[in-house]
């Protein structure tokens, strides 16, 4: 299956690919998939977790193979069935499903994000359904169903302890995640780097409504010395929020980082196209910190010689 497909930068769309386990509907975004394989015999892992089928190597690279329904607490898969190899957070990872149904462009305004009664913070594996010709097509978050195995894989946090000793900062970061877990963490790794004054959102379009509320106030970069978004958002994602900041002539000077998941070689184009200042992979939480650092120095250096 083909799923090269490109799409206009900023235009607040995604691509959704709709497979089943049993009777269930699931989805997963495009951008993380690199090619879809029928099933292969895998080599199991000693002491590995329990829903790690083993590794495969197809062209010679190494591949884990998750087996999806045991992480949803169904019955684990027998053989059969088809691999979706995805590309996220720097690994290689084998997701393996029943079948796959195909694929519908949609609006990040069309998806529908779970309330708190079926999304515990810290352990819904959901992050939003779209109603799709009268049935619900339930969007995975791939990140925490791999990070719930390796936690290193989320955000390497011991990378702020090896940044050191660090002076607090006056600067005001505005952040756009919608994972309500990696916002905390984002927060937490970011305060203890020394940047305190945090305005936190869940979505690009809270965050630019924010921006918005600053810009009736006077000059936005006056109050925000930094945006920090990932790309994946209902409502609104980081792609259509970075093209809106640089597109307005008041916002456009604020530096702005990208970080995701999602950062790989097509993604990192798209961004610079956008405008974005930096684009960094979310286990590097210490790069973020050094992105931060300098380009706050580089744009207060700038408002100052003007």
């Amino acid at each position: 299956m083909d799923t090269n497909i490109l799409l206009e930068n900023g235009t607040n769309e995604l691509e959704v690919l709709e497979f089943t386990i049993g009777d269930k509907h699931y989805g997963i975004n495009v951008a993380k998939i690199r090619e879809i394989l029928s099933y292969q015999p895998v080599t199991p892992i000693p002491n590995s977790d329990s829903t790690v089928e083993g590794i495969f190597m197809p062209r010679d690279t190494m591949i884990t193979v998750i087996d999806l329904s045991a992480c949803l607490g169904f019955e684990p898969m027998s053989e059969g069935g088809l691999f979706i190899i995805t590309n996220f957070n720097k690994l290689n990872i084998a997701f393996h499903v029943e079948q796959v149904l195909g694929i519908h462009r949609v609006s990040w305004t069309d998806i529908i994000k779970p309330d708190a009664t079926v999304n515990a913070s810290d352990a819904s594996v959901t992050t939003g359904i779209i109603k799709f010709e009268e049935k619900l097509i339930i969007i995975l978050d791939f990140e925490k169903i791999v990070s719930d195995i390796n936690p290193e894989t989320g955000l390497r946090m011991s990378q702020i302890e090896e940044l050191g000793e660090r002076d607090r900062s006056d600067a005001t970061i505005l952040i756009a995640e919608d994972s309500p877990l990696l916002s905390k963490l984002i927060t937490e790794c970011l305060k203890k780097s020394g940047y305190v004054n945090l305005d936190v959102n869940p979505d690009g379009k809270a965050a630019w409504d924010r921006l918005c509320e600053l810009k009736g106030q006077g000059n936005p970069h006056d109050k925000i010395d930094c945006i920090i978004t990932d790309i994946e958002m209902p409502l609104m994602d980081g792609h259509r929020l970075t093209k809106l900041v640089k597109e307005d002539d008041q916002m456009k000077e604020i530096p702005l980082v990208i970080f995701s998941s999602l950062v790989n070689e097509e993604m990192r184009r798209k961004g610079e196209q956008l405008g974005a200042n930096a684009q960094l992979s979310k286990p590097e939480i210490g790069q973020l910190v050094e992105a931060i650092d300098k380009l706050i120095d580089e744009a207060r250096a700038k408002k100052a010689s003007q």
